[in-house]
């Protein structure tokens, strides 16, 4: 799917090594962005759990840096307390509105953004979950040819506690 023509991230998307959109309807059309992602976050499937810690295991040794867990959220920080600037989880918050929150993460070998966007349609809401990845170096593509399988498994497993089946 394509990034929505209204998220940010459409300009960022230029260049990019990789990127990719998941969709779903909101099971609550009244969430904001910031409470969706702090949804999806806190509710970390247990195997997606298990892969972070595998992913920084292996990547601290190969010089990358360890990201933390995704769940990694202070459960007494609600989403109007976010501010741009702040860690949510494993991502930096760059952008925050009602309808759409960016984070990123950068290293050496690649730059990642993600964006979780409403697009409220007549009754319902739609989340457009988005990756974009600039990557700096080949061992930013190497760690991409293998990052790449799981993450299209995990986002749209992630996004199921909030979304319609």
């Amino acid at each position: 799917m394509n990034i929505p023509a209204e998220s940010e991230l459409t300009t960022y998307v230029e260049g990019a090594y990789f990127h990719d959109t998941f969709s779903a309807t909101l099971i609550d059309p009244d969430q904001t962005a910031m409470e969706a992602y702090l949804a999806i976050f806190t509710k970390t499937p247990p195997i997606v759990a298990a892969l972070m810690n595998m992913r920084n295991a292996i990547v601290s040794k190969l010089g990358l840096k360890n990201l933390g867990a995704m769940n990694e959220i202070k459960e007494s920080k609600t989403a109007p307390d976010y501010k741009v600037g702040d860690m949510a989880g494993i991502f930096s918050l760059v952008s925050l509105s009602d309808s759409e929150v960016i984070g990123e993460d950068s290293d050496k070998h690649l730059d990642v953004r993600v964006s979780f966007y409403i697009e409220k349609r007549a009754e319902k809401s739609i989340l457009h979950a988005t990756t974009v990845v600039h990557v700096h170096n080949i061992w930013g593509k190497l760690y991409m040819f293998f990052v790449t399988p799981f993450h299209k498994m995990i986002v749209p497993y992630s996004m199921r506690s909030i979304t319609q089946k």
